[in-house]
């Protein structure tokens, strides 16, 4: 498998070079050159298979011969060794639950999985020493210094918006130490991407740090992430229609990677992005006019992105024909008060703890449903409410209890480095 660059000014690289360099030297994404296609019999045997065999079919196409396929099986395996369990919600909605991971986020898979790849790149000493340089609105950055932890030859520093991450997010990503340095910036999401892709661009810093990213940007990031709709569709009833997908989206990677899957031949339905109240993708599909603008703040923050780098790939999956993708992909925008709502509804009636993210994806399902009767569908449920007491524990009406994951982060000392939304600094840190 070869990538290329989406600006088509760099060459055709594998996968190695795809994963370590992050982007291509053009500033563009790299897309695989061709989409691999599912075979009739994994298909038909995907209920049977499992999560690790699931997971090296769906990414050796992808990996080619740039890891041996002893190490891609094993880092599959390691990269999904956790439950990924359908969860039925309400009538005609399940949820796939995403949250079971070490950091408790559906960005685990793919932070682990590239970190055994850059690992297994190290190990055999073709690559130079590693600086992953990512920035987060909330989850990427404790699954990635997570996944990262310790890993020879990698380090890594995360940028993140202060005060804009919940206190369990903060904890994950700047508590670690080792090799893990968080960077706490006093400016927005949107900020701490801009001086991440800035500093991919500086020739003279590029002498100094060999980058790469984390980010879903990366391939090894982003690929990973169709596994999830492949284990949904091993728990999807039998016989039943394809179901509606509704995902949270904010740097669109995750709903990329569904799309992804999907035209490699998984049996889905309709798609939705879930949005917030950043909703540059929800004003073009109506519009056809795409409008990035700087991101608000929301109670789901991880979302909280206002010009999603992945979108560019989703408009390369459907040939930039805005009719197609429309045929395909809808998108809707709720506020934070209907998050409350769907979180405060579904508790009550159904027993059931949203986080906010899964609480916009749920709404914006049961809009589609509204307009499309008889249409079951699942929403994929990205982070553990605990993540988020501000939001839940006034619907609860007491403290959520911790999970074990968290209660190990409790009392210990925060490590950041603070940062203007100046470029010049965050280069000088870095030089």
């Amino acid at each position: 498998m070869k990538y290329y660059s989406l600006h088509h000014q760099s060459p055709l690289v594998d996968f190695r070079t795809a994963t370590i360099t992050g982007q291509a030297p053009d500033g563009g994404l790299y897309f695989p050159e061709s989409i691999p296609k599912f075979s009739a019999g994994f298909l038909h045997e995907l209920r049977s298979l499992s999560k690790a065999t699931v997971a090296f079919n769906v990414m050796r196409p992808y990996v080619g011969s740039t890891i041996a396929e002893a190490d891609l099986q094993r880092i599959c395996a390691e990269a999904v060794d956790f439950e990924f369990p359908l969860v039925p919600v309400a009538a005609e909605v399940s949820a796939l639950e995403l949250f079971h991971g070490p950091t408790l986020a559906f960005k685990d898979v793919g932070a682990r999985f590239m970190s055994r790849c850059l690992g297994y790149f190290a190990q055999r000493g073709d690559t130079p020493p590693v600086t992953v340089l990512v920035a987060t609105s909330g989850d990427t950055g404790g699954a990635v210094a997570s996944g990262f932890l310790g890993v020879p030859g990698v380090e890594v520093v995360i940028l993140y918006p202060s005060g804009k991450v919940s206190p369990v997010q903060e904890q994950q990503l700047t508590t670690l130490g080792q090799n893990i340095t968080a960077l706490e910036v006093a400016g927005t999401f949107d900020d701490c991407q801009a001086l991440v892709k800035q500093a991919f661009l500086d020739s003279e810093l590029a002498q100094k740090r060999f980058l790469t990213s984390a980010n879903s940007i990366n391939v090894a990031r982003w690929l990973p992430q169709q596994l999830y709709y492949c284990f949904a569709m091993q728990q999807w009833p039998v016989g039943a229609p394809a179901p509606v997908v509704s995902v949270p989206s904010g740097n669109f990677g995750n709903l990329c990677a569904g799309l992804l899957a999907q035209a490699s031949g998984l049996p889905l339905g309709h798609f939705i992005a879930a949005c917030n109240a950043n909703e540059p993708v929800p004003v073009y599909l109506r519009t056809g006019t795409f409008t990035p603008r700087p991101a608000v703040p929301t109670f789901s923050n991880a979302m909280d992105v206002g010009n999603p780098s992945n979108f560019v790939r989703i408009l390369e999956l459907f040939d930039n024909d805005l009719n197609k993708l429309r045929a395909a992909l809808s998108a809707d925008t709720v506020t934070d008060a209907d998050t409350v709502a769907a979180i405060r509804q579904v508790w009550e009636r159904d027993d059931y703890l949203l986080d906010p993210h899964g609480a916009v994806a749920y709404t914006a399902l049961r809009r589609y449903q509204a307009q499309h009767p008889g249409s079951a569908g699942l929403i994929l449920a990205t982070a553990h409410p605990v993540k988020f007491p501000d939001v839940v524990e006034p619907i609860l009406g007491r403290a959520i209890e911790l999970p074990a994951v968290v209660q190990a982060l409790q009392g210990r000392a925060k490590r950041s480095v603070s940062l203007a939304v100046n470029y010049e600094d965050l280069k000088a840190y870095l030089m």
